[in-house]
């Protein structure tokens, strides 16, 4: 039995007798196997450009001469000239005159009265001037210069004074922060200053609420923590009274007013 060929040209004619072959399926149909060729053609084409591109580009790139890079040029410099010995040193630089004038002052050397030729200078002129090794006309307009110790000997500091930030335990120092007047003082206006919540007076809460805080070292209460609490709104009531509290009498440790981290409870009691 010989294969069955679904696409040659005498079915395609079968298939569409007595129907309108100008466009259509028609025409499709027919040029089927022209439009799969040219396809493939194409296709390959692309395909073998693509793949062949970097070759292609690389002889390209290798038939272009590449511009050549400009060397750079070493630079020798020339030996300074020698220093002829005959040449005298420049003159020292005379330092600039003093504020205050001075005076002349012989060195102490013992000699007769007739080999001595300078007299040394009155009290009177040493009061309106210092001694030195020759006589220099001040200036009163200068400013006034003091020679800077030289070597590598130590130099004079500036003692600059260091805040300490440290935050100290009350229990280890020299002396405790305290309330004004003492705790009786500050339990009578923790007495004043307390409003009992509503919320823990229905629920008939009582109880001890503990807290922590920072005394500045100039009295203000900062940092107030609560450690252990009570709830039902007697934790936000202890915080308020001692926010609101007037600054305590710092802590002090080496004479000093220091940061003192302190712990307190306050007590909730219902009548």
């Amino acid at each position: 039995m010989s294969k069955l060929d679904i696409f040659r040209k005498e079915w395609l004619e079968v298939v569409f007798a007595d129907k309108n072959k100008a466009y259509g399926a028609y025409q499709l149909r027919k040029g089927n196997a022209a439009n799969t060729t040219k396809a493939l053609i194409w296709g390959s084409a692309v395909f073998l450009v693509l793949f062949f591109s970097p070759k292609i580009y690389s002889l390209i790139k290798g038939a272009i001469p590449e511009d050549k890079q400009e060397k750079a040029q070493e630079v020798v410099l020339a030996q300074p000239p020698p220093v002829d010995p005959k040449t005298p040193p420049p003159p020292p630089v005379e330092p600039p005159p003093p504020k205050v004038d001075q005076v002349k002052m012989p060195p102490p050397i013992v000699k007769p009265d007739i080999e001595v030729n300078e007299e040394p200078p009155t009290v009177e002129k040493l009061k309106e001037a210092d001694p030195g090794q020759k006589d220099i006309k001040g200036d009163p307009t200068a400013d006034i210069v003091i020679a800077e110790p030289v070597g590598e000997g130590p130099k004079r500091t500036e003692a600059v004074a260091v805040d300490d930030n440290k935050v100290y335990d009350f229990v280890s120092i020299e002396k405790q922060p305290e309330f004004p007047g003492g705790m009786k003082k500050f339990y009578e206006y923790l007495g004043k200053a307390i409003k009992y919540p509503p919320m823990a007076q229905e629920n008939n809460v009582q109880g001890k609420v503990w807290l922590s805080f920072v005394v500045e070292r100039n009295g203000e209460l900062t940092d107030i923590q609560v450690t252990r609490g009570l709830g039902s709104g007697t934790d936000e009531e202890a915080k308020r009274v001692l926010k609101n509290s007037i600054r305590w009498v710092p802590g002090i440790q080496n004479g000093k007013p220091v940061r003192v981290k302190y712990n307190i409870n306050i007590n909730f009691t219902l009548n």
